[in-house]
């Protein structure tokens, strides 16, 4: 243990960790319900943007991704 540091602090980052690992989990299981409605490029796109970027790319999949324009092919 670092004596610098208190264990709030590491308890704090491994909050922080854990929804970050939880919000990512969570849109990926909503990215491979919808996978079958959306281009195959879009999936994959969307599965780097989501793993990639930590909290920002499940936040804008939930926001942005899931109301795209589904393709009638």
């Amino acid at each position: 243990m670092n004596p610098l540091m208190t264990a709030a602090y590491d308890l704090v980052w491994s909050a922080v960790a854990l929804v970050a690992f939880g919000l990512a989990a969570w849109a990926i299981v909503s990215l491979s319900r919808r996978a079958r409605h959306l281009p195959s490029t879009g999936v994959l796109t969307w599965a780097l943007v989501i793993v990639m970027v930590p909290v920002l790319g499940p936040v804008s999949w939930m926001a942005a991704g899931r109301r795209a324009r589904v393709s009638r092919s």
